[in-house]
């Protein structure tokens, strides 16, 4: 044996094997193996046979091998094969094996030449064999026959490409002796995923076919066309012999006999031959776990720590424990309480950084949105101014009054007061969506248990929509509190006296509670109607603080433009252009002076309507309002057209007084609203969940229909569990292998410029009449897929099951690694 100390080393990773079977392609495990490539008829199923000592490979004209087989070969005293499709059941006939291979080639890939990447698993044991796990894959082939797609050449190299291309198999690469080596497929093939040559293994097939006066001495001395590794060669029975049913100890003799008497070849005839062959496949197999093993260890024990907690808990779950149920249940709920106040509280375990959740989005409710909503609702200046004048007039009938009228003042406030409703409903609203987006964010947590996800998102949903009721009819009673009496007296209003001072008119940026140098928004926007031509508009960075419009070249705010200051400033609306994409607004100065060089507006155009929505909301809270040019249908006239001094003082008069009651108004609302909000609702809720939600559980009377599990549930803890005592076992199995040995050096790199990279011309028509596929090198690494649901199946080599339709063939390549079928 090649490595004295690790005889046991395959016969481990075969159990290993055995262990991984139910894991799958969700562990992302590939153990180390060998995979024989070449093209069709070159040899490959003999050189298996001449290994196992018996015939029983499917035999015949054209592609034979249509599926993957991975074939164990182990050491034993009794000669016997097993298939892992068909687990107990022993071979000891082995034209029976061979007719068990083809029938599980054609339970997937029908009765003529279609081909599958699912693999067969066949185990030998006999004591004619050495310690050996190979993988003989389809003969690469050119033309398709039969029922084969036009892509054939393609699917085949695809799947080999799903074996060779992982860093734990070696490559044995089956050359026929009678053709040019230069233009092997398999080491074609073998250099594009092993380019240094360090997995890929040379074997020179068919030599007694070679012309009389030829021989592959140069190339099995590896001087001609070299190989890392070297070369091999062999000589199979011919198809004659086959036929004749010539013993295969009677071949392996005929082959010793040929090297030893060949001229060419007597001379390295010990390192000759199929006994040679499998000698060196089982050392370089044996280096070969004993190199990946470490880092094969250290995968499983990072896929089983990821899988302990939630394995620990799946273990103590009994589906038919009524106690354990209820266990489940408590826990379950008091879970459910604790993730909602930590995602309301804002100390939840795991911190969201891409949005934003719960008890943040409600607090920005509560400090941008909702008084981004009041400074909406302000009426602009001439509505006001409007509102006021009629409302003295009216109140003087036809009498010309001296002093000014009380009256108007706490008409005007009572009117104000009651638009209040509106946003603070809208408000309510949104903090009440955003409550049951947080529930649902938590109950989907018990999607494992569906009736109680149900009944939990009903009853909790229920006393959101009570407690919200409570509230809204709270907020409304606060409202009606403050139209139920007006306060003169209050400390922070101004009074008759100080009325008849003219207030600035950015007193509302200081009600809004705005710093002068605040920065409310920033986003770029397009100036369109500055350009050197039509169409020339440009776009810049935008920046919006309580007193000025600035904007930059770029967003890093080096090099400012411009800076418009804000007082004056009016916002207009502008119609879209009928080709137009944008959404445009404009801003002018109110006293008809340039805002910006010669021009007397500046149009700004957004993206979105949404965006244009959003700068406007953002210039109201900048105190940039809306021109308003409606005119009185009644025809009342407007009042800068009343010419009275004594009624324009009582107008002023009764504006600040409004403004200054109102400014209370505001200030309170704003203050008191998210405290209600607060009480009533989202710490109400909190408690609901804390202390009421699990006897209303308990009430339905139907407690062990609520913990019933949803079958992926069922089937997700029982793949967890199985997974866990998968990689359990294959730690153990790795614990008992001893790593002290006698290992062979790789030998020193050659120069292999002489293969070729992989490339063919692919078929000009497909059967469906596509576009011809442009293929060149061979495929690249497949990218690993994790398998969910019902479409995963159990393999032994840590690979995904591929479902395939019995009785045909598959006709588009795929890129997920192949698996074993079902055990039966």
């Amino acid at each position: 044996m090649g490595n004295r100390g690790m005889e046991d080393l395959i016969p481990l990773v075969n159990r290993l094997q055995d262990a991984l079977s139910s894991v799958g392609q969700s562990c992302s495990l590939h153990l180390p193996q060998i995979a024989v490539v070449g093209g069709q008829s070159a040899g490959k199923s003999s050189v298996l046979e001449n290994f196992v000592g018996r015939d029983f490979l499917p035999r015949g004209s054209g592609i034979v091998t249509r599926r993957p087989l991975i074939l164990q070969m182990l050491s034993a005293n009794t000669e016997y094969g097993e298939f892992l499709h068909c687990k107990g059941r022993k071979f000891t006939d082995f034209d029976e094996i061979r007719k068990e291979i083809e029938a599980e080639t054609r339970r997937l890939t029908g009765s003529n030449k279609g081909i599958s990447p699912v693999p067969i698993n066949l185990r030998i044991h006999s004591p004619h064999v050495l310690n050996l796990t190979l993988v003989d894959l389809p003969g690469i082939t050119k033309v398709p026959v039969g029922d084969q797609p036009v892509d054939i050449e393609y699917q085949i190299r695809d799947m080999i490409m799903q074996f060779i291309c992982k860093e734990n198999c070696l490559i044995l690469a089956v050359t026929p002796a009678n053709t040019d080596l230069a233009n092997s497929d398999a080491l074609k093939l073998a250099k594009d995923v092993d380019p240094k040559g360090q997995r890929t293994i040379g074997v020179i097939t068919k030599l007694d076919l070679m012309d009389e006066g030829t021989d592959a001495r140069e190339i099995l001395e590896n001087r001609l066309l070299p190989l890392r590794r070297g070369y091999i060669g062999v000589v199979n029975r011919s198809q004659k012999d086959i036929d004749g049913k010539k013993d295969i100890k009677a071949a392996l003799l005929a082959e010793k006999k040929f090297f030893l008497s060949h001229p060419a070849y007597k001379h390295m005839a010990e390192s000759m031959g199929t006994p040679y062959l499998q000698r060196i496949l089982n050392q370089q197999l044996t280096n070969h776990i004993r190199d990946t093993l470490p880092a094969f260890r250290s995968h499983l024990q990072s896929q089983l720590l990821a899988l302990s907690k939630e394995a620990e808990e799946y273990i103590q779950y009994s589906p038919h424990d009524p106690a354990r149920r209820t266990k489940t249940l408590l826990q379950l709920v008091q879970r459910l309480g604790v993730d909602f106040e930590k995602l309301i509280e804002g100390s939840g375990d795991k911190i969201d950084t891409v949005n934003l959740s719960g008890g943040a989005r409600i607090n920005r409710i509560f400090h941008e949105h909702f008084p981004y909503e009041l400074v909406k609702i302000e009426s602009d200046e001439r509505k006001m101014r409007q509102e006021i004048n009629y409302a003295i007039r009216n109140i003087h009938g036809v009498r010309t009054g001296l002093f000014t009228p009380d009256m108007a003042f706490e008409a005007i406030v009572k009117k104000e007061i009651s638009r209040l409703k509106g946003p603070c409903i809208k408000f309510i609203d949104m903090v009440s969506q955003e409550l049951i987006t947080t529930v649902y964010q938590c109950i989907n947590k018990l999607g494992s248990f569906p009736t109680l996800r149900d009944e939990t998102e009903r009853i909790v949903t229920t006393e959101i929509r009570e407690q919200e009721s409570k509230c809204r009819d709270q907020v409304l009673l606060l409202i009606d509190i403050q139209l139920a009496y007006i306060n003169t007296k209050h400390e922070d209003f101004i009074g008759f006296t100080n009325a008849q001072q003219t207030y600035n008119q950015n007193n509302k940026t200081v009600v809004a509670g705005m710093a002068g140098n605040q920065v409310i928004r920033k986003g770029w926007l397009t100036i369109s109607n500055i350009g050197i031509m039509k169409g020339g508009a440009k776009e810049y960075w935008f920046i919006l603080t309580a007193e000025s419009l600035s904007w930059f070249k770029d967003d890093e705010e080096k090099e400012k433009k411009y800076m418009l200051p804000l007082d004056n400033l009016k916002l207009r609306e502008v119609e879209k252009g009928f080709m137009s994409t944008k959404f445009v607004f404009a801003v002018f100065n109110t006293e008809l002076r340039n805002v910006y060089k010669d021009y007397k507006c500046l149009e700004l155009a957004c993206n979105s309507q949404d965006e244009l929505d959003s700068w406007k909301a953002s210039l109201l809270r900048a105190g940039v309002y809306p021109e308003n040019v409606t005119v009185d249908g009644k025809g009342n006239g407007a009042p800068e057209n009343v010419t009275d001094p004594q009624l324009e003082r009582q107008v002023e008069t009764i504006r600040n007084l409004v403004d200054s009651y109102m400014s209370i108004i505001y200030k309170t609302i704003r203050d008191l609203m998210p405290k209600t909000i607060m009480h009533l609702m989202i710490n109400s809720v909190k408690e609901f969940i804390s202390s009421e939600l699990l006897a209303q559980l308990y009430a339905l009377g139907e407690c062990s229909a609520l913990m019933d599990e949803s079958p992926e549930q069922q089937q997700h803890r029982e793949e967890v569990l199985r997974k866990h005592a998968a990689l359990k076992a294959a730690l153990t199995v790795i614990g008992e292998i001893s790593t002290s040995t006698c290992t062979t050096p790789l030998p020193p790199p050659v120069d292999s410029s002489w293969i070729q990279p992989s490339s063919s011309t692919p078929p000009k028509n497909s059967l469906t009449g596509a576009k011809p596929m442009i293929r060149g090198h061979a495929p690249p690494v497949p990218r690993v897929l994790t398998p969910t649901g019902p479409t995963a199946f159990p393999s032994t080599d840590g690979l995904q099951q591929l479902t395939s339709q019995p009785n045909r063939a598959p006709s588009v390549p795929r890129r997920q690694p192949p698996a074993i079928p079902n055990v039966k």
